[in-house]
């Protein structure tokens, strides 16, 4: 087949790029290797355009035993206990077809975890969806729920956590986070490195077939009228294969056969042979007349880039393979010796006699163009006072509305889609701060938590990717967890707009000045660029996965109001910034201004009073304050806990309105409650570390009271609350 520039550019290929790939093989490709090359050079899997930034990003310290560059990120929990995880974007393949698109993200990320030699114990999402009165949100929503749902369920990884939102900017673009938590011993991780000559190359799990060519390609380019159109290019996943190949897996890494384990993602067969290969310093050859098929008739471009669901890629310790494969006959999967290292540095694929791709291995994995695109700063917004913000006319009714608006309310409708409780070990289901997974027959736990505030990033990008940091590690604090470290997924807009780069890159900055203050290295991560729609992009997105460590499962805490009597007490204090948050946006209808500042050093010494008082058992009961404010989480705790409680606050705050008291969305804050006994104990504590501690009301009865005259019952608070996600999805 010839080789034309409009076959060129149907591969995602500029014409720039063509020529370098010319330059290297040098000689015109054949069309199997300008699909490999397509594949490899995609955004998706090079990460051209932002590799040069995430170099800046902290990924070291005491704790992280691998940082980014396997299939996951590591984290040591001592005991000879490690979490292995990462996040990763499914977006594209969602908007197209929400059941599979989902479904498979979630397959994808427990492929990477397992593939390290970890059971999966946790998955977590985070998900964005359109306006809710578009015609193709419902729909969306409804398949993506029920893809993770169906999917995690199958499995039996309880779905313990996550965040769901709506907003128009992603009404074009929904954005599909999945997140995987896995459990291993330090000295039983696996990795991709295929290193040793002479040795089987083996692929394992389900046959591959035409579905999901040129997946990587599609996630890599904006979507325009014809999207969908695309959906051959979406996966096609079997929950119930993955469970069998977690299982094989596992009992294959017990066996001391394995040399090199990688998943068959993104780019499938082509992506892990190279970076297997590169990785290990080798060269590989393929004989693709082995690899099983469940179609007919494919060619060496179809199996090379085929995405098919629940594969993987072994290098075998010579001798190994009749024991690899009566275990995988025994599970039930295909078992093919499909390949061979050897030093030849380059990568070989035969098919039916023929060379169809010969390959400098290094090429397609460290030769891909390396962009530093030209980049706008956004321009810095200005402080919104809050005496510019229109008080409503009640508190409780402001309240109502917030808790009651797509944006506040409950989002129990979609985490009881998820068996969240399967595997017996979730402590904390969804609806805290953080989720809650005790380390199999120990005390200990793992907590996890996935956040951003798109709004907050937008306004600005540098601030609004430090509080989404910020705010992962308060979620981990609020339970008692150490935390330890993140992952990423940033989602953004086409990378060749200027302003769009400038996102990114202040995000950058935003996320290292947050991680070197906190100590939380990022471990893992994805980026997901060109999200839009006819030039249309999302807000920029940059989520983040918190993961943490409790150490004592007695010495935790949790957001529900226990006790009548016991005393609120507000740490942190108040500068009542109404700028960009919840109560500006829902009861005035507008978002503007710049976000709440981030002081991280107070974040810091606020969050270790936090958590040594949980551990201490001063507090009862434990929230930190992000979305709607300080009246909008004392709601929450009491929901959480079915007791009412009096909002009358101790002295301060006379210079602040009173709806910038209570729905400012100042950071650094927790609401602990303590018993009256403890109360002093709490305010010792938090005048030693420099910490504003104010006492705004006491635990009891069955309303919200404020003052002396606002009232707002629990049960119209939860009537309220509970009511939108059931109502709008039909249930």
């Amino acid at each position: 087949m010839a080789i034309t520039p409009e076959l060129v550019a149907e591969h995602g290929l500029k014409p720039d790029e063509y020529l370098r790939l010319l330059d290297i093989m040098g000689r015109e490709p054949t069309i199997t290797e300008l699909g490999i090359f397509s594949v490899m050079w995609s955004e998706h899997c090079s990460y051209k355009s932002s590799r040069f930034w995430l170099r800046q990003l902290p990924t070291s310290g005491p704790q992280v035993i691998q940082g980014p560059g396997e299939n996951a990120g590591i984290v040591d929990l001592g005991d000879g206990d490690c979490a292995v995880f990462k996040m990763e974007s499914h977006n594209h393949p969602s908007y197209i077809e929400p059941y599979q698109g989902a479904a498979t993200g979630v397959g994808g990320i427990m492929r990477d975890v397992f593939t390290m030699g970890a059971r999966p114990i946790a998955n977590l999402n985070a998900l964005r969806f359109g306006d809710p009165d578009h015609p193709k949100t419902r729909h969306l929503v409804a398949g993506v729920v029920a893809g993770i749902g169906g999917y995690g369920n199958c499995v039996g990884v309880p779905t313990v956590g996550g965040e769901v939102n709506f907003d128009a900017a992603y009404n074009n673009n929904i954005l599909v986070n999945a997140m995987c938590i896995g459990l291993a011993k330090t000295d039983k991780v696996f990795y991709s490195a295929a290193k040793g000559i002479g040795l089987p190359v083996v692929y394992v799990g389900s046959k591959t077939g035409r579905d999901g060519i040129h997946g990587a390609t599609m996630a890599s380019a904006e979507f325009d009228d014809d999207s969908e159109e695309k959906r051959p290019t979406v996966q096609v996943g079997d929950p119930f294969t993955e469970k069998l190949l977690i299982e094989a897996c596992l009992e294959l890494m017990a066996q001391d056969a394995i040399i090199a384990i990688q998943d068959m993602g993104a780019a499938g067969l082509t992506s892990s042979t190279s970076e297997m290969a590169d990785k290990g310093g080798v060269g590989i050859t393929l004989d693709l007349d082995h690899v099983p098929q469940r179609e007919e008739n494919m060619t060496a471009y179809e199996m090379l880039i085929s995405e098919s669901q629940e594969r993987m890629l072994m290098v075998l310790k010579p001798g190994s393979e009749p024991v690899a494969e009566a275990i995988f006959r025994k599970w039930g999967l295909d078992f093919a010796v499909i390949g061979e290292t050897n030093d030849s540095g380059r990568m070989v694929v035969r098919h039916k006699g023929r060379i169809e791709a010969d390959i400098p291995v290094s090429t397609l994995a460290n030769s891909a163009p390396l962009y530093e695109r030209p980049w706008t700063p956004t321009p810095q917004p200005r402080i919104v006072p809050a005496s510019k913000v229109p008080a409503p006319e009640s508190l409780t009714g402001a309240l109502k509305a917030i808790m009651a608006h797509p944006q506040g309310c409950s989002r129990r409708w979609v985490w009881e889609q998820y068996d969240h409780m399967v595997m017996g070990d979730t402590i904390q289901r969804p609806g805290g701060d953080a989720a809650i997974v005790r380390i199999h027959g120990t005390n200990k736990a793992i907590a996890a938590t996935c956040d951003v505030t798109p709004r907050y990033v937008l306004a600005d990008p540098a601030m609004g990717t430090r509080q989404a940091v910020a705010e992962s590690w308060r979620n981990l604090t609020a339970v008692g967890a150490e935390p330890l470290a993140i992952t990423d997924n940033l989602n953004y807009a086409n990378p060749e707009r200027p302003e769009i780069m400038g996102q990114f890159v202040q995000s950058i900055e935003g996320m290292k000045d947050a991680c070197l203050a906190l100590d939380y290295p990022v471990v893992a991560g994805n980026v997901s660029l060109y999200n839009e729609t006819n030039g249309v992009g999302i807000p920029p997105t940059p989520a983040i996965g918190g993961v943490g460590l409790i150490r004592d499962l007695d010495k935790r805490a949790d957001l529900a109001l226990e006790n009548d009597g016991d005393v609120l007490i507000l740490l942190g204090g108040e500068a009542g910034h109404l700028g960009q948050s919840l109560y500006q946006q829902i009861i005035t209808g507008e978002a503007k201004g710049a976000p709440p500042p981030v002081d991280l050093l107070k974040e810091r010494r606020t969050g270790d009073l936090v958590r040594g008082l949980i551990r201490q058992g001063h507090v009862s009961a434990v929230h930190d304050v992000s979305d709607g404010g300080l009246l909008v989480a004392v709601a929450e705790m009491v929901l959480a806990g079915g007791r009412g409680v009096q909002l009358v606050p101790d002295g301060g705050a006379e210079d602040i309105p009173e709806h910038a008291f209570w729905f400012g969305e100042d950071q650094a804050r927790y609401v602990v409650a303590v018993k009256p006994a403890d109360a002093g104990s709490v305010y010792e504590a938090a005048r030693d570390a420099g910490i504003l501690a104010r006492r705004i009301g006491e635990a009891g009865g069955d309303a919200i009271v404020i003052g002396e005259g606002e009232r707002l019952s629990l049960e119209d608070l939860r009537a309220a609350h509970e009511g939108w996600f059931p109502a709008y999805m039909g249930a």
